[in-house]
């Protein structure tokens, strides 16, 4: 069984049985699971609503469950490091 290092190794696939045979053969390391782990920040949080096309949204839950994670948590990471990429550019 090969172990995934990093995220940018799994590939688009283009179909879900071409998936399955990709994690037949892979399986994610330990430490990336663990470092894709978002930490819950304290403070208080406020909900919203977003509204997206349904076949993207099917795309990000099929990506979170690959991943082993929560589309949400998945989706606020995703924000959450892109706010700090932009940060870093001002």
């Amino acid at each position: 069984m090969n172990a995934v290092t990093r995220w940018t190794d799994i590939p688009e696939f283009e179909d879900e049985a071409a998936e399955a045979r990709f994690w037949e053969a892979n399986e994610l390391d330990g430490k990336l699971m663990a470092a894709s782990v978002h930490e819950a920040d304290s403070r208080e949080s406020t909900t919203i609503t977003l509204r997206f096309d349904p076949r993207m949204l099917s795309r990000i839950k099929r990506i979170a469950r690959s991943r082993f994670l929560n589309y949400q948590s998945m989706m606020k990471q995703w924000l959450a490091e892109r706010l700090e990429e932009e940060m870093r550019k001002l």
